[in-house]
């Protein structure tokens, strides 16, 4: 089996907290170098908010159904590796003054990183495993070395038991 060259959505918040642009310029700086060396196939860059809120107008809009059936593969790809992404796509009550009234949101992180490997979704950083956290800097360096996850070093020996 040959390996292929995986692609990368990286999925960045509009609004940022303070040090977060220049972080996430960072790792753009890393995809492109990754693409340069042929390392990744490529690499696309996803603007998104700080929340959606499932039952919106904005999660009925292309862009709102696009990110919920984003965030639902990568739960769906958390649940198949045993990982954990609760803690990065956190809900909240969010008060709607104009409505009087709350409803619940899903809040993003600032970063995120999907790879693929062809159609198939290989990895989603931020994740934790138990204790142990994988950030999107943990997958970029991983990339960068050519070499495999821990999650996929663990799935690879959990076969051979």
């Amino acid at each position: 089996m040959t390996q292929t060259e995986p692609y990368v959505e990286l999925y960045v918040r509009s609004m940022l907290p303070d040090g977060a642009g220049s972080r996430q310029e960072a790792v753009i700086d890393r995809l492109e170098e990754l693409e340069r060396r042929e390392e990744i196939a490529g690499y696309n860059v996803v603007v998104w908010g700080k929340q959606i809120a499932p039952e919106s107008a904005a999660a009925n809009t292309e862009e709102g159904r696009y990110i919920l059936n984003r965030v639902a593969e990568f739960k769906q790809w958390a649940l198949s590796n045993n990982v954990s992404l609760e803690s990065f796509y956190q809900r909240t009550e969010v008060d709607s003054e104009a409505a009087d009234s709350a409803h619940e949101a899903m809040v993003l992180p600032v970063m995120g990183l999907a790879e693929y490997d062809g159609d198939e979704l290989a990895h989603v950083a931020p994740c934790a495993d138990g204790e142990d956290v994988h950030t999107v800097t943990d997958r970029l360096e991983t990339l960068e070395a050519g070499e495999p996850s821990t999650l996929e070093q663990r799935s690879a020996s959990a076969s051979f038991v």
